[in-house]
C-alpha cells in the first residue's frame, strides 16, 4: 500500500504508518499524546509523526509492541479514524441532483503544517485550512499543488539584525506524501510538451482526512538540470521559471486528472497562477467531444472558479509575449488560434502586442465565476478589473466576494478547545455555524479570564524557549542566553504583531513614536509586552530594513523583557502566538490587505482585534469586538500611528486592568465573549466553504452539465450567439426617448434598432446610477411592437416610480441570453446617448 515506508514496524504498530501518513493529526490532537508517549522529546521539537517513525530506535519500537496499555491506545486511535472515514459527513448527507461530482482546487502553495512546507504565506495558509474543512464537511474536494524541493525560505535573523535566507532540501521520503499509483500499477508520470523535449512530472499524493492533496514534481532522472529545478523553490528564479512553474500546476494538473480517471466538474482557481488550466481543460474538451477552441472554452468556463486575492496590478503575473509564445506554439495548432487571438487571452488589449500576457487576465476569461476575498476587496476588484467591462456601471462588474475564514480546530489552543467543547459540543465545526453564538454567549466571565490567563501563561513559556533557541543558533553568548527565561511576564497584557514585512502592510507603524511606545511598555502601574514575528522577501531591501529598526528596538536594555523578536514566522510559531495574546495588532494601509486572516484565528481563542479598518475588519468591526485603528479613510501613517497610541494608551490598557474585587476586568471579557461567540463561527472556513458549495459550485456543475449535453450543443449555440453580437453589435442605436409623469410614475417610450440582432437576443432596460442614498436601478423596459417602416426596430417602454428626476434615467441595450452568465461571458453593452 505504501510505497516509501520510513521503516518495517513490528506487526502490532503496523498502523502507525496510516495514522502518521494522514494529516488530520494536524488539527485533530487526539493523538498527540500517543506520539509524545513514542518519543516525548524529537516531540516536543518537532511534532511530526512520519518523523518521529523514522528517528525512533529499534530497542524503543520493541518496547512499545509489547506495552499493553500503548497498544490500547493506538488501537482506539485506529478506531477513532476509522468512525471518521466511515460516517457521512455533514455536506454528503445533504448532497443531492445538483452538487458537483468533485471540486478541483488548485493552489501554487497549501500551508497543512510544518511537516509538509509547501507555503509561503497566507495564501497557501488558507488554502491548508480549505483543505482540512472540506475533509472535516466531507465535500467532494481534492486539492492539486507542487511539491517543492526546497519550498519557501527560512528565515535566520543574524546579530546585526539582517535577515538571511536559508532553503532546507525537503527529502519526500522524510515528508508525509506517498507516490501516486496510475492505473499500471506503476508510479504516475504526467508527460508535458515543451519546446524540442518532453517533461516528465512526477506525481505524489497527501492525505488530509476524507481529502486527498496531489502534488506535482519535475524532479525526474529523465528531465534535464534545468527542467528537474522547475519544482525547486516556491516562488523562485525568473520569469521563465515562474511560468513553467504554472505550467506544470495548471497544464500537469488537470493531466494528472485525467490520467487518473477522476471526474472533475468545478475547478477552483485560488489565484491566477493556475490560470493555465482553464486552456488544458478546454483542450482536453475539444478531443472529447469534436468542438473548437471557442465552444470548449464555452463550455468549460461554466465549470471554472476564479478566486483573485490581490488588490494591485503588480500583483499578478505577467509574462513578455514572446516567452509565452515559445511555450505555446505546440498548442496553437490545436487550437487553430493565431499567435495574436492566443495572446489576447491574457490581455486587457488584444491589439497591444507589446503589452505582457497576463495570467489573472486569463483566469478572469476563462471562468465564468469570480470572486474577491473581502467585501472591501470586492469593490476594489471591480476597479481593477473594470477594464474589462468597459461602459458598464461599477457595481455590475461580475466580481463577487467570499470572505475567507480560517479552520478553526487548526488554531484553537487545548484550552479554546476544551472551552469550546463544554458549550458547543465536539462536533462544533464539523458542520454549519449556525447556532454556536448562543451558548458561547452565555459563557462566564471568570471562565473566559482563566482562559485568557492559560493561554497567555503557555505563550510566554513557549516564547522564552523559542528565543533562547534562536539566541543559541545565532551564538549569542550564555548569560543572553539564560536571561531568555525571564523575558515577559504571564500577567502583563500581551499584544502580537507578525506578518510579511512589506511596506503597505507597515509592521513599523507602532514605532513611529519610540519614545512613546517605550512609556506604554514600561508603565510601572500598566505595563505592555510585545511579541514580534515576520518575514520579508528575499528581495525586498525595504522589508528586511523595517526588521532591522525592530531588532534594534527590542535590543534596548531597557526592554529586553517587555518586547521580543522571534525569527522565522511559521504555521508552528503562528499557532502558539494567535493562541496566547490579547490583542493581535494589524495596520495595512487601506485598502491594500485583500483580506488577511491572521486576526481571524485569534478569535476561538478569545484575542481580540486591534487593526486598520481593511481587509476582513472592515466588515467584521464593531466596537463591541474589538477596536480599529483610524477612521476607516485612507489615513497617513502620522495619523494612523497617534490613533493606535492613542487607542492604547486610552482603551486598550485601560479596559485590560480595570480589575474588579474578583481581579475579573469586566469589560474586557464581556468584548472576549462578544468576539469569541459571533465572529469565530462568522469567520470560519465551515461558513466560507459552505459558502462557496451554495454560490459557486452548485451552480457551476449545473450549468456545466447543461453545456456538455448532446455532444455541447449548448454550448456550440452560445458560441454562436456571442459571435452573431460580436459581427452586429455596431448597428445597435437608439431614436428619441419620450418620457412624460403621471401622477407618481415616469413613463418612457424608445425607439431602438437592433439591425440583424434579434430581440431575444438582448435586454433593454432604464438605468439609473446610485445618488447619495438613491441606490443603482434597472428596470426591464417592454417591447410593444415594431417600427413601421424600420428594419428591425422597435419600440420599447417602461413605468417607474417617480421619486426621483427624470434626469436619472438613461436606456441601455445589453447581451441576454438565459443560460450565460452576464456580464462575465458576454460584456456587449449600449448606452443611449
Amino acid at each position: 500500500m505504501y510505497a516509501f515506508l520510513p521503516r518495517t514496524l513490528p506487526e502490532t504498530l503496523s498502523a502507525l504508518t496510516e495514522l502518521a501518513l494522514d494529516l488530520r493529526w494536524t488539527w485533530s490532537h487526539a493523538l498527540d499524546a500517543l506520539w509524545q508517549t513514542i518519543e516525548p522529546e524529537l516531540w516536543a521539537r518537532s511534532p511530526n509523526p512520519w518523523v518521529i517513525l523514522q528517528n525512533i530506535s529499534q530497542k524503543r519500537l520493541d518496547e512499545l509492541a509489547g506495552d499493553s496499555i500503548f497498544l490500547q491506545d493506538l488501537n482506539r486511535a485506529i478506531e477513532n479514524r476509522r468512525c471518521y472515514l466511515s460516517e457521512l459527513g455533514w455536506y454528503a448527507r445533504r448532497r443531492d441532483s445538483d452538487s458537483p461530482i468533485r471540486v478541483a482546487y488548485f493552489s501554487m502553495e497549501f500551508g497543512l503544517s510544518e511537516a509538509l512546507p509547501l507555503y509561503a504565506g497566507g495564501l497557501g495558509v488558507l488554502a491548508g485550512d480549505y483543505l482540512k474543512t472540506a475533509s472535516d464537511l466531507d465535500a467532494p474536494v481534492i486539492g492539486i499543488g507542487l511539491l517543492y524541493q526546497e519550498g519557501y525560505f527560512r528565515q535566520i535573523i543574524d546579530a546585526n539584525g539582517d535577515q538571511r535566507e536559508a532553503y532546507p532540501y525537503n527529502d519526500p521520503t522524510s515528508l508525509p506524501v506517498q507516490p501516486t499509483i496510475g492505473a499500471d500499477g506503476a508510479w504516475l508520470k504526467v508527460e508535458l510538451r515543451l519546446p524540442g523535449r518532453m517533461l516528465f512530472v512526477r506525481v505524489w499524493q497527501a492525505i488530509i482526512g476524507r481529502t486527498r492533496l496531489y502534488l506535482l514534481d519535475s524532479n525526474d532522472v529523465r528531465n534535464g538540470a534545468a527542467d528537474r529545478g522547475i519544482t525547486a523553490k516556491l516562488y523562485g528564479g525568473g520569469a521563465e521559471m515562474r511560468l513553467l512553474q504554472e505550467v506544470v500546476l495548471g497544464i500537469g494538473g488537470w493531466a494528472m486528472l485525467e490520467a487518473l480517471g477522476i471526474e472533475v466538474e468545478v475547478c477552483h482557481l485560488n489565484e491566477g497562477h493556475a490560470a493555465l488550466v482553464v486552456l488544458e481543460r478546454a483542450r482536453r474538451f475539444m478531443q472529447h467531444t469534436n468542438v473548437s477552441f471557442r465552444e470548449a472554452m464555452w463550455a468549460t468556463r461554466a465549470g471554472n472558479v476564479f478566486t483573485t486575492h490581490t488588490p494591485v496590478p503588480a500583483g499578478f503575473d505577467a509574462f513578455p509575449p514572446s516567452l509565452v509564445y515559445t511555450y505555446a506554439r505546440e498548442y496553437l495548432r490545436e487550437f487553430n488560434l493565431s499567435v495574436d487571438d492566443f495572446l489576447a487571452l491574457g490581455r486587457l488589449d488584444p491589439t497591444d502586442k507589446d503589452e505582457p500576457f497576463n495570467t489573472a487576465y486569463l483566469a478572469l476569461k476563462g471562468c465564468a465565476h469570480v470572486n474577491s476575498v473581502s467585501r472591501l476587496h470586492a469593490e476594489v476588484s471591480r476597479r481593477l478589473f473594470s477594464g474589462f467591462y468597459p461602459r458598464w456601471p461599477l457595481d455590475e462588474v461580475p466580481i463577487r466576494h467570499v470572505t475567507n475564514g480560517v479552520h478553526m480546530p487548526s488554531w484553537d489552543s487545548v484550552w479554546s478547545d476544551h472551552f469550546w467543547t463544554c458549550a458547543c459540543g465536539k462536533d462544533r465545526w464539523l458542520g454549519t455555524v449556525e447556532g454556536l453564538a448562543e451558548p458561547m454567549s452565555a459563557s462566564v466571565d471568570e471562565s473566559l479570564w482563566t482562559l485568557a490567563a492559560k493561554q497567555r501563561h503557555d505563550l510566554v513559556r513557549y516564547a522564552r524557549e523559542r528565543l533562547a533557541w534562536q539566541l543559541g543558533q545565532r551564538g549569542a553568548s550564555p548569560q543572553l542566553v539564560s536571561e531568555a527565561a525571564q523575558v515577559l511576564d504571564p500577567n502583563v497584557l500581551t499584544l502580537g504583531l507578525a506578518r510579511r514585512f512589506a511596506e503597505y502592510k507597515r509592521p513599523n507603524l507602532l514605532l513611529k513614536d519610540p519614545a512613546r511606545l517605550t512609556r506604554l511598555l514600561t508603565d510601572a502601574q500598566r505595563p505592555l509586552q510585545l511579541i514580534i514575528a515576520g518575514k520579508a522577501h528575499p528581495e525586498d531591501a525595504q522589508g528586511k530594513a523595517l526588521i532591522r529598526e525592530w531588532f534594534e528596538f527590542t535590543h534596548r536594555s531597557e526592554l529586553r523583557r517587555h518586547v521580543v523578536f522571534l525569527e522565522d514566522y511559521d504555521l508552528a510559531l503562528a499557532q502558539h502566538l494567535l493562541q496566547g495574546v490579547d490583542v493581535w495588532i494589524n495596520t495595512p494601509r487601506r485598502p491594500r490587505e485583500a483580506c488577511g486572516t491572521s486576526g481571524m484565528k485569534t478569535l476561538c481563542n478569545g484575542g481580540l482585534n486591534l487593526s486598520t479598518l481593511d481587509g476582513w475588519w472592515a466588515e467584521a468591526y464593531r466596537p463591541e469586538y474589538g477596536w480599529a485603528i483610524g477612521s476607516g479613510g485612507d489615513g497617513s501613517d502620522e495619523a494612523d500611528a497617534d490613533s493606535l497610541y492613542r487607542l492604547l494608551e486610552e482603551e486598550v490598557v485601560p479596559a485590560f486592568y480595570a480589575r474588579d474585587a474578583q481581579g475579573v476586568p469586566r469589560s474586557w471579557v464581556q468584548r472576549m465573549r462578544a468576539s469569541t461567540s459571533h465572529l469565530a463561527p462568522r469567520f470560519s472556513t465551515n461558513r466560507m466553504l459552505i459558502e462557496y458549495m451554495e454560490r459557486f459550485y452548485r451552480p457551476a456543475a449545473r450549468t456545466y452539465r447543461r453545456r456538455c449535453e448532446s455532444g455541447a450543443r449548448l454550448a456550440r449555440a452560445l458560441h454562436a450567439w456571442d459571435s452573431a453580437l460580436a459581427t452586429d453589435w455596431h448597428e445597435v442605436h437608439f431614436g428619441a426617448v419620450e418620457s412624460r409623469r403621471e401622477a407618481d410614475q415616469w413613463h418612457f417610450r424608445l425607439p431602438v434598432y437592433l439591425g440583424e440582432i434579434s430581440p431575444d437576443s438582448v435586454k433593454v432596460e432604464l438605468y439609473a446610477a446610485a445618488d447619495g442614498k438613491l441606490p443603482a436601478e434597472s428596470t426591464l423596459m417592454s417591447a410593444e411592437g415594431s417600427i413601421a417602416g424600420a428594419i428591425s426596430g422597435y419600440i420599447f417602454s417602461a413605468s417607474v416610480p417617480a421619486s426621483r428626476p427624470v434626469e436619472h434615467y438613461t436606456a441601455r441595450v445589453r447581451a441576454w441570453h438565459e443560460e450565460a452568465f452576464l456580464p462575465a461571458e458576454s460584456a456587449w453593452i449600449a448606452w443611449q446617448r
